[in-house]
C-alpha cells in the first residue's frame, strides 16, 4: 500500500520554502547590529569595524557595531545567543570566544549549539617574546632555563581564559617548562610588566608587541603558527624549535543565533567572503601578521568544534577553573 503525503503538509512545506527564499531576497530590510563582546579600541574591535563598513556598503543597510565587553566576552556572546534568529543581530568573535568557554566549569554559552556559524575572516599566529634580561634567544634555551630555576618563570596573559593564556598552558604541557601564569586585565598592563621585568615571557598578538620587537625592547623567540610569519621571516615557529605539533593561531569570525534561516546565513557568508578578499581587508589583516580566510559556514563550524575540544583538554590537563 502506498501512502501519499497529506496535501496540507505539502502546502506547509512549500510555503516555508517560499518564505525562506523571500526572506533571503528581502534581507536585510533594516539595520544590522554586530555585537563585539570586547571593549572598543582593541585589535578585535578594529577588525570588526572594518568588516561592518564593508558589510554596510554591500548590503545597503547600516551595520552598527555594539561593544558589549565584560566577562571575558561572555556578556556579549550570551546576548546574541538569546537574540531573535533573523539575521539582524550578529556576533563578532575571536579565538578567545572558544577558549573562554573551554575553561569555564559551567559554560556561559554553548559554542557548537547556541550559534549558527557564518564565516571566518582571517587568522594570525601569536608570537612568543621574552624580557631582554631573561638572557635567552631560543625556545630550547627558554625551556632549559625554566627547569634550572627553582622558582621557574612567569608568563603573562591578557586575562584568564584568553587564547594568550591557553597558548602558554599548552606550551607548558608540551615542554614540561617550569612556568607560572600571571593574568592581567588586558594586553596593555601585561606588556608593561613584561617590559619592566616583572614577568619573563608573553604569548601575545603581533599588533600588540610589534613596536617593541622592532625597537629591540624584547627578545622575539618564536611564532606559534604552522608557518613562519612574513613579518618575521627569520623567526622560527615553535614547532621548528622542537615542540612537535604546536600550532596555535588567533582568528576572527562572525556568528548568528542558532536557527537563523539558512538562506540568510548563505547571503552573509557570501558578502563576508567578498569583503575578506578585498584589497582593503587583505591589507589590514596582512599588516597585523594575519592571513585572510574564505570558507563555508560548515567549515567554520567544524573549526569551532575542533578548537573547543583542544582547549577543553588543555584546561582539564592544567586543572583550570571557572574564570568568572
Amino acid at each position: 500500500m502506498t501512502t501519499k503525503p497529506f496535501p496540507k503538509l505539502l502546502a506547509v512545506a512549500a510555503a516555508l520554502t517560499l518564505s525562506a527564499g523571500a526572506l533571503a531576497q528581502d534581507y536585510p530590510a533594516r539595520a544590522i547590529t554586530l555585537v563585539v563582546p570586547y571593549a572598543a579600541g582593541g585589535g578585535t574591535d578594529n577588525v570588526a569595524r572594518a568588516l561592518a563598513k564593508g558589510m554596510s556598503d554591500k548590503l545597503g543597510q547600516a551595520v552598527v557595531v555594539d561593544n558589549r565587553g565584560g566577562g571575558g566576552g561572555a556578556i556579549g556572546s550570551k546576548l546574541v545567543a538569546k537574540a531573535d534568529p533573523d539575521g539582524y543581530t550578529l556576533l563578532f568573535v575571536s579565538s578567545s570566544f572558544v577558549t573562554h568557554a573551554a575553561i569555564e566549569d559551567k559554560p556561559s554559552y554553548n559554542v557548537t549549539k547556541d550559534y549558527a556559524p557564518i564565516a571566518m575572516i582571517g587568522s594570525a599566529p601569536l608570537i612568543l617574546v621574552s624580557n631582554k634580561n631573561v638572557g635567552v634567544k631560543t625556545v630550547p634555551q627558554l625551556i632549559s632555563m625554566s627547569k634550572k630555576r627553582p622558582e621557574g618563570i612567569n608568563f603573562a596573559s591578557s586575562g584568564p581564559g584568553t587564547v594568550l593564556h591557553l597558548a602558554g598552558e599548552l606550551f607548558k604541557q608540551r615542554t614540561g617548562a617550569n612556568m607560572t601564569h600571571i593574568a592581567y586585565k588586558g594586553s596593555g598592563p601585561a606588556t608593561a610588566d613584561l617590559l619592566a621585568g616583572r614577568t619573563q615571557i608573553f604569548f601575545t598578538t603581533v599588533p600588540a608587541m610589534a613596536p617593541h620587537v622592532k625597537a629591540g625592547a624584547v627578545e622575539l623567540l618564536a611564532v606559534t603558527g604552522a608557518e613562519r610569519s612574513p613579518l618575521f621571516p627569520n623567526t622560527p615557529t615553535i614547532a621548528e624549535a622542537g615542540v612537535a605539533k604546536y600550532n596555535i593561531t588567533t582568528w576572527w569570525g562572525v556568528l548568528a543565533p542558532a536557527n537563523t534561516p539558512a538562506p540568510v546565513v548563505a547571503k552573509l557568508n557570501k558578502v563576508i567572503n567578498e569583503i575578506g578578499a578585498s584589497a582593503d581587508m587583505k591589507n589590514r589583516l596582512v599588516s597585523e601578521g594575519a592571513t585572510p580566510y574564505s570558507g563555508t559556514p560548515a567549515a567554520f563550524g567544524a573549526m569551532l568544534g575542533s578548537e573547543l575540544a583542544l582547549w577543553q583538554q588543555v584546561a582539564k590537563s592544567s586543572n583550570l577553573k571557572d574564570v568568572e
